[in-house]
């Protein structure tokens, strides 16, 4: 009680940013710098004091300013060398941590640089810089929260900082990264192409979206062998879009690396692929050279520490320092001890580049029902087997028809056409040992592993039972659990499964047959239904889709209807969308509807 306790004080902190850096001014510190770093070793420590030189103490309990200080040193990771200079220059990607940091000293004067001030009020997720037009192209498309963020992916872009778009599903991360790479263009000051990598299950997607959203941007789809990728590679400032695989780009880095093509934004989609910073996948991401970064993913990136390190390690390379120091400061203090200082402090480094929203925060402006076509491409044998299997039905059909007339050959198109479909959602449905996997297949578990991580319950239709054999084979393997009910589930086993689906949280996925479940069945407790087949009748497949989507369903129901490109599915969705009123009259079967269709639409579907 007799001896002096003194506290620490931080008179002044001068912040500004010029010549993009960060500079920092803490000339009015009270503590001799030469025993701050002891004092700090001991804060560590969780010491209750320290004994100054001079005999008196620092109480370094409830000590703001030294609270300050640490988040200061170890989050902006400077050295104590760099304290005993008056001013501290460091990248000006800094500046959002340490605004959030000087909230939470109260008594000390902080004089800031307008720069600064421009940089952290641009970058409030809600507000945003006024001064950033919606490019007019897009203004009717985009929903509000979009626009939201559109302004903060361009203010970050304002800045040279990368960043994280972890929108929940179906709220449209895509449209919004379409927008800023079609307002560059449209700004029109130079073009530059910029490069979308992604998943081979969504490279289609991504060009159709860039057809149907945006004002003519010239997209240039990545494909083909070695050669032909190459010769594409070579032509890529002819476009304003690449889009390439994860896995073409693993083998064409070194082409790009050729190149030596700066790209405008270079955007990584479904980033977990980046989630193992050793992986090939990961590595060969990094080596592209971009202007600014963005990764997109829909599930919350908390759940994996170090898959949120490598996903920092390529939007902003160094931001969350060498792995080696963020896993002692943060994942393991996180992991292991649960700590809520290390997490604190980790969150306020991330949160200004990491925007996510979920649907039940912006749930009043979603329509009801989200719709999403997802398109896929044959794999290379795959294609050889649909192409062989078309050439020859379509002869075969022919010369029935001539024979028999088209009125008596409607049971041999409808078998044909069968055989095509099933070719597209997996060739080994009717050929055995068949090796070659499916697109379509990979596509849909992608989707599955994606929803279910983020914490959606899915509904999976398809006309095919013999087709969930080879999907509950790759859901086991991924340790998903799920539910199946076909045409032989008796009736009270059919209520059991669905009153548990709706209950039990872990139960993640329901295989459900078309026929078998179009109807009577209560699920909402699904958010989300995968349509893996396009079935003839687009009744039956809403009839289907209102399983989830129905009263008592609190959550926005998403749907996807995944569509083999240049297929027989391509042929029958575009039927449905041309004959709506027909098939709206028409009986629910789908002999009926080929009843319905003339000679010359039945050929067509064999082009």
């Amino acid at each position: 009680k007799a001896r002096e306790i003194k506290q620490p004080k931080i008179g002044t902190i001068g912040v500004k940013v010029e010549n993009n850096l960060l500079t920092i001014d803490l000339e009015n510190l009270n503590i001799d710098v030469k025993e701050l770093e002891e004092i700090m070793v001991k804060y560590e420590l969780k010491k209750k004091y320290y004994k100054l030189k001079d005999g008196s103490f620092v109480n370094l309990e409830e000590n703001s300013d030294i609270e300050f200080i640490d988040k200061l040193m170890t989050g902006m990771d400077i050295d104590y060398k760099d304290l005993e200079k008056s001013n501290i220059k460091l990248p000006v990607n800094r500046s959002l941590y340490l605004n959030q940091l000087l909230k939470t000293i109260p008594d000390t004067q902080i004089v800031k640089n307008s720069d600064y001030k421009k940089i952290i009020n641009g970058l409030d997720k809600e507000n945003g810089e006024d001064d950033i037009k919606i490019p007019e192209s897009l203004e009717k498309i985009l929903r509000y929260y979009q626009k939201t963020g559109y302004k903060w992916l361009k203010t970050l872009d304002n800045y040279r900082f990368g960043g994280i778009l972890a929108d929940d599903m179906g709220l449209g991360k895509t449209v919004q990264m379409l927008s800023i790479v079609a307002g560059y263009i449209d700004e029109g000051t130079e073009r530059r192409a910029s490069i979308v990598i992604c998943p081979s299950s969504l490279t289609l997607n991504w060009q159709n979206e860039a057809e149907k959203f945006t004002n003519g941007l010239k997209t240039l789809v990545i494909r083909g062998n070695a050669q032909e990728r190459k010769e594409q590679i070579a032509k890529i400032g002819e476009y304003d879009l690449i889009i390439t695989s994860y896995d073409l780009l693993k083998r064409d880095v070194e082409t790009y690396k050729e190149n030596k093509y700066q790209f405008r934004f270079a955007i990584a989609d479904e980033a977990q692929y980046l989630k193992n910073s050793n992986t090939q996948n990961a590595k060969a991401v990094k080596e592209i050279l971009a202007d600014t970064r963005y990764a997109l993913t829909g599930t919350p990136i908390e759940n994996s520490l170090a898959e949120l390190w490598s996903i920092f390690d390529y939007i902003m390379p160094g931001y969350l320092f060498g792995y080696k120091k963020f896993k002692n400061e943060y994942e393991t203090p996180i992991v292991k001890d649960n700590s809520e200082k290390a997490m604190k402090k980790l969150k306020m480094l991330i949160e200004p580049f990491v925007l996510r929203r979920t649907k039940k925060q912006v749930l009043t402006e979603l329509p009801e029902k989200t719709i999403t076509v997802l398109n896929n491409q044959m794999k290379e044998e795959q294609e050889k087997i649909y192409l062989n299997y078309l050439a020859q039905a379509k002869q075969e059909i022919a010369e029935t028809i001539n024979i028999k007339g088209f009125e008596r050959s409607h049971i041999q198109v409808l078998a044909a056409l069968t055989r095509l479909r099933q070719i597209c959602c997996h060739p080994s449905l009717f050929i055995k040992d068949y090796k070659e996997g499916s697109s379509k297949l990979e596509q849909c578990i992608e989707i599955i592993k994606d929803a279910t991580e983020a914490g959606h319950k899915i509904l999976l239709f398809s006309g095919y039972t013999s087709m969930f054999e080879l999907i509950e084979k790759e859901l086991n393997a991924n340790d998903i659990t799920y539910f199946k009910l076909t045409g032989s589930t008796k009736v009270d086993e059919r209520i059991k499964l669905v009153d548990e689906f709706n209950e039990n949280k872990d139960v993640k996925v329901f295989l459900i047959s078309l026929k078998a479940g179009g109807t009577g069945l209560n699920l909402t407790g699904a958010d989300m239904v995968i349509h893996y087949d396009p079935w003839w009748n687009a009744s039956a497949e809403n009839q289907a889709t209102d399983r989830a989507y129905r009263i008592g369903q609190k959550n926005n129901v998403q749907v996807y209807k995944l569509i083999t490109k240049n297929s027989i599915e391509e042929k029958i969705y575009e039927l449905q969308q041309k004959k709506a009123e027909l098939i709206d009259n028409m009986l629910d079967t789908k002999t009926s509807f080929i009843n319905k269709l003339s000679k010359e639409d039945i050929m067509k579907l064999f082009e």
